[in-house]
């Protein structure tokens, strides 16, 4: 601990005296006289205090433009010219073998060695050629070919057996035996096709067809066969049941997989939903602890195959009372109500404008605050929240002049009735009709989606007067109502209380097991 000096006690040594002033400065001057470079590296000194004071590294992201930019940028491009001259050559590095071995050696790995059969994959020491290999000069083929063959879209059957290898001649017999029986373009595209040819004639030439088997419709199956020189061809029928098939079922969480888990076919179930769709709305009138009840047509083969058809026949019930009962009907197609039968009239109202879809209004024409841009701007149209995938229906007869996608519309769909008049539908999940069309009212355009600026399934709906928007809801509406022609009532009653008549079955497995046969009570 520093004392003062006059605080030293008698036994300590006093503390070196300080030097003075005088001195310290002859101190320096001599360190000074040290530390000066010689006349021979000043110029060395000089260079190194540049090089220090250089600033080799700027930032680049700073003072862009600038001198110093510009000679970063340059210590950057020489640096990378130096580092692509001296980068080493890769492409190749050569090792050491572990082991010499041999040629002999060297064809026997490759006759053992796993290659693709294209590049003449062989295992084995006999595989390996040796001097004892001779070439043959002929090699007999197989006397016989089977071989399955798929016709595909754009495909005719000619076409299909010359690719087969079937000689042309006989291509073009078998084609013409097979167009007397039915016209070649009923042929469904995927229909898989049995051939048998027989052997060459002479070496390089087309095989001769000797048998041809498909199934040309689910109840006929046609053959060609080989009678001498020529070729005949073989019809054998197949015995069809044609009875429809119903299904009936309880609706749970989903109607859905309810009918599915009943058995019905996915079409079956959506052609299903979508003749509901037109008289019901999905999301509120159909109830856990309804029935569903639907008939579509069914073909059964003697030879076991199944094909589902077109629903013929939809029902709703609700504690044993109908809720909707719908029957196919008329050269249309169209599904008409039980209840509507004995109405006299098509329920017509205004302009006879119809509404486009089931469902409820969830936003009208005018200003409103859009729920995706954040602000307030014109509504051109009104919005009905419908479950996806409902049918969208022409409000009226007329022309499609757009169906495509439109910007915030999304799949769009624009039709012009004359007049002055026309209607505009967005938001689509996908199109039923194209540009050019013409359309009746109430029939299917679109379905229900979300594409374009959208929230949520539903539909907007436009109308233009004259090239400008108009309150849709200022024309008044009606739903689509169909009705039997009253010379038909008879008819129509019969068809549909033999449809309720039929005994429900199980839908069987895809496969040729036999399908339960539905008897009329």
């Amino acid at each position: 601990m520093y004392k003062p000096q006059d605080e030293f006690a008698a036994g300590d040594a006093p503390p070196p005296a300080l030097p003075a002033a005088a001195d310290l400065l002859e101190l320096s001057a001599d360190f000074a006289i040290l530390d000066a470079p010689s006349p021979a590296s000043g110029w060395l000194v000089r260079w190194r205090k540049r090089l220090a004071a250089a600033d080799w590294v700027p930032d680049l992201a700073e003072a862009i433009g600038s001198r110093r930019w510009y000679r970063g940028m340059a210590t950057l491009a020489g640096l990378t010219i130096a580092a692509c001259a001296f980068l080493p050559n890769l492409s190749r590095l050569d090792a050491a073998v572990a082991m010499q071995i041999d040629p002999a050696a060297q064809d026997e790995f490759r006759s053992q060695a796993i290659m693709p059969l294209g590049f003449g994959a062989d295992s084995g020491r006999r595989s390996g050629p040796t001097m004892a290999l001779r070439e043959v000069g002929f090699v007999p083929e197989r006397p016989r070919v089977d071989l399955t063959a798929v016709l595909t879209e754009d495909d005719t059957l000619g076409q299909l057996l010359q690719r087969a290898g079937v000689a042309a001649a006989d291509a073009a017999g078998a084609s013409q035996l097979v167009g007397a029986a039915l016209p070649l373009d009923q042929i469904a595209p995927g229909t898989r096709v049995s051939l048998v040819l027989g052997p060459r004639t002479a070496p390089g030439r087309p095989r001769p067809l000797q048998r041809l088997d498909f199934r040309a419709r689910f109840d006929l199956a046609l053959a060609v066969v080989r009678n001498g020189p020529g070729l005949a061809l073989q019809s054998r029928p197949i015995q069809v049941d044609t009875t429809p098939l119903r299904i009936r079922g309880v609706v749970g969480e989903s109607l859905y997989r309810s009918a599915r888990a009943a058995g019905a076919p996915p079409q079956a179930i959506q052609e299903y939903l979508q003749a509901l769709d037109g008289h019901l709305n999905l999301e509120g009138d159909v109830q856990p602890g309804d029935a569903f009840d639907l008939v579509f047509a069914y073909k059964r083969a003697a030879t076991g195959e199944s094909e589902p058809g077109d629903l013929l026949y939809a029902g709703l019930e609700r504690g044993a009372q109908p809720v909707t009962e719908l029957l196919r009907w008329g050269h249309d197609g169209a599904f008409y109500s039980a209840n509507a039968v004995a109405q006299p009239s098509v329920v017509q109202t205004g302009a006879g404008m119809l509404l486009p879809v089931n469902g409820h209004i969830t936003s009208l024409y005018g200003q409103r605050f859009h729920p995706i841009l954040g602000y307030t701007r014109m509504h051109a149209g009104v919005d009905i929240g419908a479950s996806w995938g409902s049918p969208i229906v022409a409000a009226a007869d007329g022309i499609v002049s757009f169906a495509g996608y439109h910007g915030g519309h999304g799949n769009f769909v624009r039709l012009e009735h004359g007049g002055g008049l026309g209607t505009g539908y967005g938001h689509m999940s996908r199109f039923a009709v194209g540009p050019g069309e013409r359309v009746r009212a109430g029939e299917v355009i679109g379905y229900v989606g979300s594409s374009g600026l959208s929230t949520g399934p539903h539909l907007h709906y436009e109308m233009y007067q004259d090239g400008r928007t108009v309150n849709p809801l200022g024309m008044r509406m009606a739903t689509v109502t169909r009705q039997v022609d009253p010379k038909e009532l008879g008819a129509f009653r019969a068809r549909l209380a033999q449809m309720k008549a039929l005994r429900p079955g199980v839908l069987m497995a895809a496969g040729p097991a036999p399908v339960q046969h539905l008897a009329m009570r």
